[in-house]
C-alpha cells in the first residue's frame, strides 16, 4: 500500500468530498422523502454497488474513454440527466402519493435499488472522479500493483460516500416522521423530492465537462 505520506491526505481530502453534499447524498434523501426510509437506504446501496463499476473501471483504465472521447462522456451525461429528470416529473405529476403511508415499501425500495444503480452508472461525473482522484495517491514503488490499489483506495471512497449518505436517509427520515399518516403532506414530499430529482437531472446536463 502507500506510504502515510499519501494515505493521510487521501482520508483527508476523501472525507471532505464525502461531507460536501452531492447528487448521491441529495438523491438518496429524496428517494426517503417521497418512498419512505426503505427506499433511501436501498438508494444508498444501490450507488455503492454502482460505485465498485466506477472503480473498476477506473483500475483498467477504462474511464481514460470519458476524457479523450467528449461525444461519449456527453452522451452519458445526457442520457443520466434524462433518467434523473423523468423520476423527478413523475412524482411531481403524481395525483397521489406513489406509496401510501405504510403500504408497498418493499416494492418501492427494489425499485430505489433499481433507479439507483441505473443513475449512478449513467453518471460520468463519478466515472471521471474516479479515474482522476485514485492514481494520485498510488504508489509505484509499493508492493501492491497500482491497480490493486486504486481498487483498495476506491472501497474506501466508496464506503465513506455511503456512509455520508446514511447520515442524510436518517435525518429526512427523522424529519418525516413528525408527519407520518397525511397522505397530503406525502404528496407534498414527494413532490419536495422530485423537485430536487429533476435540479440534479438539470445541474447534471448542463455541467460542463
Amino acid at each position: 500500500m502507500p506510504s502515510s505520506d499519501l494515505l493521510i491526505p487521501f482520508f483527508v481530502a476523501t472525507a471532505i468530498f464525502a461531507c460536501v453534499p452531492g447528487p448521491g447524498m441529495f438523491y438518496a434523501a429524496a428517494q426517503t422523502m417521497a418512498l419512505g426510509r426503505r427506499a433511501g437506504w436501498y438508494s444508498a446501496a444501490g450507488f455503492h454497488i454502482a460505485g465498485y463499476a466506477h472503480i473498476a473501471a477506473a483500475a483498467l483504465g477504462v474511464s481514460v474513454l470519458l476524457q479523450v472521447t467528449p461525444g461519449l462522456f456527453v452522451v452519458m451525461k445526457l442520457a443520466g440527466a434524462a433518467y434523473l429528470i423523468w423520476l423527478g416529473v413523475r412524482y411531481l405529476r403524481g395525483r397521489t402519493p406513489l406509496v401510501a403511508p405504510g403500504v408497498g415499501a418493499g416494492r418501492a425500495a427494489g425499485k430505489a435499488l433499481r433507479d439507483s444503480i441505473a443513475a449512478e452508472l449513467l453518471n460520468p461525473k463519478s466515472a471521471v472522479f474516479y479515474f482522476a482522484f485514485l492514481p494520485q495517491f498510488t504508489d509505484a514503488s509499493a508492493e501492491l500493483s497500482v491497480w490493486m490499489q486504486i481498487v483498495v483506495l476506491g472501497a474506501v471512497v466508496n464506503a465513506m460516500f455511503t456512509a455520508t449518505d446514511a447520515v442524510l436517509i436518517e435525518v429526512a427520515h427523522a424529519a418525516m416522521r413528525t408527519l407520518k399518516g397525511s397522505q397530503r403532506v406525502a404528496l407534498l414530499v414527494q413532490r419536495i423530492g422530485g423537485g430536487i430529482l429533476v435540479a440534479l437531472g438539470v445541474d447534471l446536463a448542463l455541467a460542463r465537462q
